[in-house]
């Protein structure tokens, strides 16, 4: 193995920025969906609170509105697994940038690869965080109808 020179290394740096920005949008993104899958969780709280104290007639709201957060909280805890895989690809993939240039392998079919699994990771994530904003306004207008039936 022959050593590699910092010239040689400059290119393999400039490919590795963009998965490395990747990386830092797509933990902006995890921190919006932990915040929500907090947030879920809170009023899964607050409503198993409400449920206990409920009588009879508010029970099945209730639970109506239960189902929609726990569907909510298992939808938002796959959005993240994807969202971290996303990221884990990206790692790897700066990984595999690297190893490609020092060992002097011709990798593009496996660059090319983590990068395609990368990025469908992350669109599979922002489609079900799509969907869990779809979920909270499904259970918002549960919420309204029960304070106003004619509102929704």
């Amino acid at each position: 193995m022959s050593a590699t020179s910092l010239q040689e290394i400059i290119p393999v740096l400039q490919v590795a920025i963009g998965p490395v920005i990747l990386i830092s949008g797509v933990g902006l993104l995890l921190l919006t969906m932990t915040n929500r899958l907090g947030r879920t969780i809170d009023r899964s709280r607050s409503l198993a609170r409400e449920l206990r104290e409920s009588r009879e007639a508010e029970r099945q709201h209730l639970l109506a509105q239960v189902a929609i957060i726990y569907r909510r909280a298992r939808l938002i805890r796959l959005t993240i697994a994807l969202a971290a895989a996303s990221v884990l690809l990206a790692a790897v993939l700066i990984i595999a940038l690297f190893l490609a240039a020092l060992m002097q392998w011709a990798g593009g079919l496996l660059v090319s690869v983590l990068f395609m699994l990368c990025l469908a990771s992350l669109i599979a994530s922002l489609i079900t965080f799509i969907y869990d904003i779809h979920l909270s306004l499904v259970a918002l207008k549960l919420e309204l109808k029960q304070v106003k039936p004619d509102l929704v």
